[in-house]
């Protein structure tokens, strides 16, 4: 389950943000995109820049910044080899595992 703690840009960051993305169109609030936890630093995503890397929002009590941050490399088991949306060297599970599995519709 993913994190449920959201955060609104501090409008400076959010400029900054801006001028740093790739498409110029950023949220101003993000959700954590790191499985539930209450403690430590919140990770928000603002956007794709040159592949392999995204631009983070990141947020801990008073504490609040930009970070590019490279993307995980890892990928998911099975034949569709899901990748990870979050960033390299990320705390717990990879995105690919907190997807709740479909039911098969021929049984």
């Amino acid at each position: 389950m993913r994190c449920a703690h959201r955060r609104r840009l501090p409008l400076g960051l959010a400029r900054e943000a801006r001028g740093r993305s790739a498409t110029e169109c950023v949220d101003s609030a993000v959700q954590c995109q790191l499985c539930a936890h209450e403690d430590g630093e919140h990770y928000g995503l603002l956007d794709d820049l040159e592949y392999g890397t995204a631009l983070w929002f990141r947020w801990g009590g008073a504490h609040v910044d930009l970070v590019v941050l490279p993307d995980c490399p890892v990928t998911g088991p099975g034949p569709d080899r899901e990748g990870c949306c979050l960033f390299a060297d990320h705390s717990e599970q990879h995105t690919w595992e907190d997807t709740v599995e479909e039911a098969s519709c021929t049984s």
